[in-house]
């Protein structure tokens, strides 16, 4: 028996929208009456694709099509689908986290091409320091 409840159709669907999975048409150009297809590009090349029985209601899924869905479809752990639907944490995927204080381009740029300091120089900077340099070359220090 599983510490989870059992997974329902909107569920499902609450997931994909938490995840930012996109619906898409059918083969036929048109969208479908019966499933809603949701689909999530990785950053490994591949493509996502899932179904979710129309309407979206409270409707569950047994054990077996269950883990054909989080296994084959969606790509994630049990933990990992619930933690997605009652918190919004999306899965981790392969995407690079960016960093907690990434400076904005136009701070990087204007160091680069206005102060003069290099790409190396900059890389190394905190958001701190980047702009107590930009403050010390616009006073003329």
């Amino acid at each position: 028996m599983s510490d989870w409840p059992t997974p329902a159709r909107a569920d499902h669907a609450k997931f994909c929208e938490n995840e930012g999975w996109r619906v898409v048409r059918d083969a036929r150009g048109r969208t479908g009456t019966h499933h809603l297809t949701y689909e999530l590009d990785l950053p490994d090349g591949r493509t996502l694709r899932t179904r979710v029985s129309h309407p979206p209601d409270r409707t569950d899924y047994g054990p077996s099509i269950w883990s054909h869905i989080l296994r084959d479809q969606l790509a994630v752990t049990e933990a990992e689908f619930w933690a997605c639907v009652r918190g919004g944490d999306r899965p981790d995927r392969g995407r690079p986290a960016a960093p907690p204080e990434a400076l904005p381009s136009e701070v990087v740029y204007l160091l680069i091409h206005r102060v003069g300091v290099t790409e190396d120089e900059v890389a190394a900077m905190s958001k701190e320091q980047a702009i107590a340099r930009l403050n010390a070359y616009w006073s003329g220090g």
